[in-house]
């Protein structure tokens, strides 16, 4: 058995918190983590390649909240507004196909990434868009580690590519790395990500590590 840990799992309850959060919902348990589950699927799939870099959900016992983060946000709010209210009908459509009767009110929130090149998912992305577009594996691993390390804020990267690098008809790995990426320590904010670029002869996995410095727990103030 490997000891491999996903490094945002790794560290839940300490830097991280949970993609889905719900609030009072006692009951039902089983159909909201359904709804979850599809809806993130569905989502994923109709975003690609719009640089979404997570979705997280928020219940209470009258509204359900999905928190869409982007560094594109005007594709998907679109002029006016249209976007955001043809997406909210969009996801009703498929609470019915799939047989979801919700008393909740769907709001949907879109949040703006400041900094993409220092988001492992947007990244990845990146990486999987400039292979789908035929251009040589390495040179895109060097660009994309060398943007991304020129943002200040990130002390660390490593892309690791998987599969028939190169139309080659042996799978093979390559992995850069510059910088620090310490995934045993705790406080450590590590951001990480997978994405799969779609070639015409099979799958390259990507998968991106970005090492954003420590996190240590603000100091209280001495009582007086």
């Amino acid at each position: 058995m490997t000891h491999i840990v996903h490094p945002y799992s790794h560290r839940l309850g300490i830097i991280r918190d949970w993609k889905s959060r719900w609030f009072g919902t006692g009951k039902g348990y089983r159909t909201s983590l359904k709804v979850d589950v599809l809806l993130r699927e569905y989502l994923a799939k109709k975003f690609r390649g719009m640089f979404v870099s997570g979705i997280d959900i928020e219940r209470n016992q009258k509204t359900l909240r999905v928190i869409i983060k982007t560094s594109r946000p005007g594709m998907l709010i679109g002029r006016n507004g249209e976007g955001q209210v043809k997406l909210r009908q969009d996801i009703l459509k498929q609470f019915a196909r799939w047989g979801v009767k919700t008393k909740e009110e769907l709001k949907i929130d879109v949040v703006e990434i400041r900094s993409p090149e220092s988001n492992a998912a947007i990244v990845g992305q990146m990486v999987a868009e400039s292979l789908e577009k035929r251009m040589p594996f390495r040179r895109v691993a060097k660009q994309m580690v060398e943007k991304v390390m020129a943002n200040r804020d990130v002390l660390g990267v490593k892309i690791g590519l998987y599969g028939r690098l190169g139309g080659a008809d042996m799978a093979r790995r390559e992995k850069i790395k510059k910088g620090r990426i310490p995934l045993q320590t705790f406080r450590a904010d590590i951001d990480f990500a997978r994405e799969k670029a779609h070639m015409s002869y099979g799958d390259i996995g990507i998968k991106v590590w970005i090492y954003k410095g420590d996190i240590f727990a603000d100091k209280k103030p001495a009582a007086k």
